[in-house]
Order: C-alpha cells, then sequence, then structure tokens
C-alpha cells in the first residue's frame, strides 16, 4: 500500500512538473505549429490563387500563340507561294536561256563540223591533186609546158617597178653610197695603167686595210668620221700605210677617207669592195670574168647543199689557214686563179657573216660588172636553149636591165618556174600553187 501510495505521489510530482515546465512550451510549440500552418494555408491559397491567374494567363498567352501561329502559318504560305512563282519565273527564264545556248552551242557544233567535213574534203581534193599533178609531169613534155606556160603568164607582165641595186650598194645609206661612187671613179682612174701583178698587189693591200680597219675599230670610226676638212685624216693614213702599202693602194685609200661615211662598218665595207674589184678586174682583163661569174654561182650551190661547210668556213674566230686549206681541198681544180683568188680573199675577210652569203655577194658583183642583174631561177628540171632564152629576154625586158640567169634545179617544184631578182620574188612553181590552194582552203 505504501509503495501504492509512493508511486502515486511520484507520479503526481512527474505530472506536476510536466505540467509546470513542459506543457508551457508544447503548447507554445503547438501554436507556433498551428500559425505556421495558417500561414501556409494562406500562402497556398494565395499561390493557388496565382496559379488560377497563371493558368489565365496561360490559356490567354496559347490563345495569342495559336493566333500568331495561325498567322505566321498564313504569312509562310504566301511566302511560299511568292517564292514558287518566283522560281517558276526563274526556271522559265533559265530554260529559254539553257534552249538558246543549247541551240547556239548545236549551231557552233554545226558549223565545226562542216568545217572539218571541209577542211578534209579540201585536204584530200589538194593531195589527190598533188598527186596527179605528179603523175602529169612526170612527163618530161608536159613537165617543159609548165614552164612554158609560165613564160607565156611572164610575156603579159608590165616592166617592173621594182629598183634592183647592187649587193654592195644595198648596205650602204644614201651618204655612204654617194662616197662610193666618187672612189669608184678615183679607183678606176688607178687601174687604168696596173697589170695582172699590179692588180694582184693592189688586192692584196686593200684586203689588209680592211682586215686592219675590222680590228681597230677606233682608228675606222675616226677615219670615217665627218670632218671639214680631210687633211688631217690623210696625213694620218699616210703615217699609218705609207711604205707598208703600195702607192695604188694609198691614193684609193686617201681618196676614200677624204669623203663623208655613214657609219666606220661602211667604209670598212668599201675597203673590201675594192680589194674585191681589184681581182675581177684582173679577171676582166684575161677575159675569165664569165668563167669567174659561173664558177662563183656553182661554188654557192655547193655552199647551199653543204650547211656544215657553210659553217666551218663562216668562222673566223677559227684559225685561217684551216680555212683556207679546206677551200682549197673543196675548190681543187674546179675553179681557175682568178676565182680561187676571190673566194680565199672572200673567206679571209669574213668577220662574222655568212660564207655563202659573202659568196652570193661576191658573184652578183662580178655580175654587176658587165652592166647585168642577177635572176635567180628555180626549176623542176633543166631549161632547153629556147626556153633559156626567151626567159633572159623576158626579164631583160621586165626589169629594164640585161640580166644573169642563174638556174636552180629543184624537182620538189614539180613545175613552173621561181624567179628571185633582187628583193622581188615571182613564184609560178606548181609547188606553190598547190601549197597555196591547201593555206586558203575554206573555213
Amino acid at each position: 500500500m505504501a509503495t501504492f501510495i509512493g508511486q502515486l505521489i511520484g507520479f503526481a510530482v512527474i505530472v506536476f512538473v510536466a505540467w509546470k515546465y513542459a506543457v508551457p512550451p508544447i503548447r507554445k510549440l503547438m501554436a507556433d505549429r498551428q500559425e505556421a500552418i495558417r500561414t501556409e494555408l494562406a500562402e497556398y491559397a494565395e499561390a493557388e490563387k496565382k496559379v488560377a491567374e497563371a493558368d489565365a494567363e496561360h490559356a490567354k498567352a496559347l490563345e495569342e500563340a495559336k493566333a500568331e501561329a495561325k498567322q505566321v502559318i498564313e504569312e509562310a504560305r504566301q511566302d511560299a507561294e511568292k517564292i514558287a512563282e518566283q522560281l517558276r519565273a526563274q526556271a522559265d527564264v533559265e530554260l529559254e536561256r539553257i534552249k538558246v545556248q543549247g541551240a547556239q552551242h548545236v549551231q557552233l557544233l554545226r558549223q565545226q563540223l562542216i568545217r572539218e567535213l571541209r577542211q578534209s574534203l579540201g585536204t584530200e581534193s589538194v593531195r589527190r591533186a598533188g598527186e596527179l599533178v605528179r603523175d602529169y609531169v612526170a612527163d618530161p613534155a608536159e613537165q617543159s609546158a609548165t614552164v612554158d606556160r609560165f613564160l607565156g603568164e611572164l610575156d603579159a607582165m608590165a616592166p617592173s617597178n621594182a629598183v634592183v641595186e647592187d649587193a654592195v650598194t644595198a648596205k650602204l645609206r644614201s651618204a655612204s653610197r654617194e662616197s662610193l661612187t666618187k672612189v669608184v671613179e678615183r679607183f678606176d682612174e688607178v687601174v687604168a695603167d696596173l697589170d695582172a701583178d699590179g692588180l694582184t698587189g693592189l688586192a692584196d693591200d686593200l684586203a689588209s686595210v680592211a682586215k686592219l680597219l675590222g680590228d681597230q675599230t677606233v682608228l675606222a670610226r675616226h677615219l670615217a668620221e665627218h670632218a671639214g676638212d680631210p687633211a688631217p685624216k690623210v696625213r694620218l693614213l699616210e703615217t699609218l700605210l705609207s711604205g707598208k702599202v703600195g702607192e695604188p693602194a694609198l691614193e684609193i685609200l686617201k681618196t676614200a677617207v677624204s669623203q663623208r661615211w655613214s657609219t666606220a662598218s661602211d667604209l670598212t665595207h668599201a675597203v673590201q669592195h675594192f680589194a674585191r674589184l681589184a681581182l675581177l678586174v684582173r679577171a676582166e682583163r684575161d677575159d675569165q670574168i664569165e668563167d669567174v661569174e659561173d664558177q662563183l654561182f656553182r661554188f654557192g650551190r655547193i655552199l647551199d647543199s653543204q650547211p656544215r661547210l657553210i659553217t666551218l668556213l663562216s668562222d673566223y674566230t677559227a684559225p685561217l689557214g684551216g680555212r683556207i686549206g679546206l677551200l682549197n681541198n673543196v675548190l681543187r681544180r674546179r675553179a681557175n686563179r682568178h676565182t680561187a683568188d676571190l673566194l680565199r680573199q672572200t673567206i679571209e675577210l669574213l668577220r662574222g657573216e655568212r660564207a655563202d652569203d659573202a659568196v652570193r655577194e661576191l658573184a652578183e658583183l662580178a655580175v654587176s660588172r658587165r652592166g647585168e642583174v642577177v635572176a635567180h631561177i628555180g626549176a623542176a628540171a633543166d631549161l632547153s636553149d629556147a626556153q633559156s632564152d626567151r626567159l633572159t629576154e623576158l626579164l631583160t625586158r621586165i626589169y629594164g636591165h640585161p640580166v644573169s640567169v642563174q638556174l636552180q634545179v629543184n624537182p620538189a617544184l614539180m613545175g613552173g618556174l621561181t624567179i628571185a631578182v633582187g628583193d622581188e620574188v615571182i613564184d609560178g612553181s606548181l609547188a606553190s600553187k598547190l601549197a597555196a590552194a591547201e593555206t586558203h582552203l575554206p573555213d
């Protein structure tokens, strides 16, 4: 019993203590919690209100978005229709352009095909014509007839207006040409009384002076300069050459340096010219000038057929003895003394010129000494005497000068003739006519 009372008192104490000290905080805590719940409920109500408003705004925005989307879709549809219309228009334009270009391309291809067909047919026609012509001129009589027909055409030509200059004056300017004429007059006076040995010595002296002027360009330039008083140049010449060259050469040289020359090279060229003239005069007095002329042209044709020989003889940097030895081996007994001396002198005086050009110039100089001009004739075969005589007569009438005909046979010409007089060329060969036909085929 006592225990029960003790436990009851203990329980009452615990209840008192709990009521005194535990209940108030719990009450306060519960009140705070209730207040928090009321606040949360108020906030929830406010949030629910805002959610409702947000739903309303969302619904409104959704409606607006739907309206805008509908408008955008409509605008896009309209834009798509415009773009499609523009693309159709551009496609039509592009299609038309492609059609035009295609038509043009087809036309070009057609023209090209026609051109190729014409070219092919033309080429084949020319080739076939060439075969027919070759078969035709294979008969010597028919080939000779082509020459006769060309001579008939040549007979109808009016006198030529071409001025045929000799090889010497063609290289000189006007002032030098006048000076050369004056020196020629003095040359003729000096050589009038010279015999063969005197002419040989004169040629050697002038050739030596020409080499000196070629090597000493300053001296050549001083002697060629125009001066009011030529006496100082004459005295200089006498000082340099007296006792070293003969009196005839000195007289010609004094006359030369007293003249006006366009360039120093013109003076040097003139001295070379008179060295050659001395040997030509020697040949004239020995009545061998025609043989010399013929032999020079023959040697020129040998050079034309041997380019390597031209190169060797033209190389003035090579020893002169070797080049002269080569010349002598080529000549052997094919040339007389006058021709051989002229050719040796020509090779000796080369200073960069081609040997074949120098020999051709020398041959034409020999012809011009007789008042003639040279006509270089190309033919497929040798001419008959009657044809050669007629050709010479026709060219003499056309150019107003006696003509020396130099014939070169070239079977590639097939028929007809080619004629070169100075700078004027008359090409009446069958080969050139076929070449011209091929060149002028229609496009």
